[in-house]
């Protein structure tokens, strides 16, 4: 019985593998330009089952490529912004499918601010200083300017979803969309704000893909709400680091100017 089953799991994982392979050289021999669309079909095929509810295989993808992006950045690894723009890549495609595009929308600007970010994270002072990026507070007129730039951004994005769009949620959808959109920004600048911001947007996320029926996604998001409460806490003692030793650094160096 065991084995019966571990065959049939097998052939299960395996089948849309299978019909991709089977799909791509039909569609090379055929018609080479629907190599593409082929690929889209295959990301859109069901992969497993979460409670009664078809997971696809772009959700998967997308599950692992943003935890593992989420995971990186807690860390402060610079590769979390490649491996992030291949989620965005993931969700754009999710996104579109069920309907919430405004999240679509957003992955498209978070690929941007994703390249904005790993410049940042890897621009160089000098050959002895690895990143002029350092992680800090934010000062005040940023926090006035974010929080007024994302309630204006939900007001005009609900708006608009709900008059061009099908979007059955447009008030969470547009706000998901400006605070993330904010979130990232403070991402880039290693502002350790970012993680509230985070932890706000995921908590409105869970319930919306429930709603949807992207089971999968609202566990990948619960993770998220994890991994932003520990990063918060990591980047929270990088900061006291950080204070601590350019303090001591001020202190020296007005020891060293007093005559």
């Amino acid at each position: 019985m065991l084995a019966s089953r571990g065959m049939h799991a097998k052939s299960s994982v395996l089948r849309p593998i299978v019909s991709l392979e089977s799909s791509l050289l039909s569609g090379a021999r055929e018609r080479p330009c629907s190599i593409v669309f082929d690929l889209l079909d295959f990301f859109q095929m069901t992969a497993f089952s979460v409670l009664g509810e078809s997971v696809t295989v772009i959700e998967v993808i997308g599950f692992v490529t943003g935890a593992l992006c989420v995971w990186a950045v807690t860390r402060q690894f610079v590769w979390n912004w490649p491996v992030g723009i291949a989620n965005n890549v993931a969700f754009v495609v999710l996104f579109v499918g069920a309907g919430l595009y405004a999240d679509a929308a957003l992955q498209v600007i978070f690929a941007a601010i994703a390249v904005y970010g790993w410049f940042l994270w890897t621009r160089r002072t000098s050959a002895a200083s690895p990143s002029v990026t350092a992680v800090r507070r934010a000062t005040r007129r940023e926090m006035v300017w974010g929080a007024g730039a994302t309630v204006v951004l939900t007001a005009a994005a609900a708006v608009m979803l709900g008059a061009a769009t099908d979007s059955s949620v447009p008030l969470p959808d547009a706000f998901v969309l400006s605070a993330s959109l904010l979130a990232t920004w403070g991402q880039a600048r290693k502002i350790i704000e970012q993680w509230w911001v985070w932890i706000v947007v995921d908590v409105v996320s869970i319930p919306l893909y429930v709603s949807k029926g992207l089971w999968l996604t609202a566990i990948l998001y619960t993770g998220f709400l994890a991994l932003c409460v520990d990063g918060l806490r990591r980047w929270r003692i990088e900061l006291r680091r950080t204070t601590a030793t350019s303090h001591s650094s001020d202190v020296h160096d007005r020891r060293v100017r007093t005559p």
